[in-house]
C-alpha cells in the first residue's frame, strides 16, 4: 500500500513540475500599456522608448546580456 501511495505522488509531483516548467514566463505579468511599448521575449519584457510598430522585433537588456523579442 505504502508503494502504490508513492509511485502515486512521485507521478502526481512529476506531471505539476512539467506543467509549471511549460507555463509562458512573462506574458501574464505584462502591464497595461499602449501598442507597441513593450518589448516581450521568451523570458521577459521591458518598456520601448520611443514606441515601436506592434510586431517589430526589439531587444531587452538583461544582466546576461540582450535577449530578442516582438513589440506588443
Amino acid at each position: 500500500m505504502k508503494s502504490s501511495r508513492f509511485s502515486f505522488s512521485l507521478a502526481a509531483g512529476a506531471l505539476l513540475s512539467s506543467l509549471l516548467l511549460q507555463a509562458p514566463a512573462a506574458l501574464a505579468q505584462v502591464p497595461p500599456h499602449r501598442p507597441g511599448e513593450i518589448c516581450v521575449t521568451p523570458k521577459t519584457w521591458c518598456w520601448q522608448k520611443p514606441a515601436g510598430k506592434p510586431g517589430a522585433p526589439c531587444s531587452c537588456p538583461t544582466p546576461f546580456g540582450t535577449l530578442g523579442g516582438t513589440l506588443q
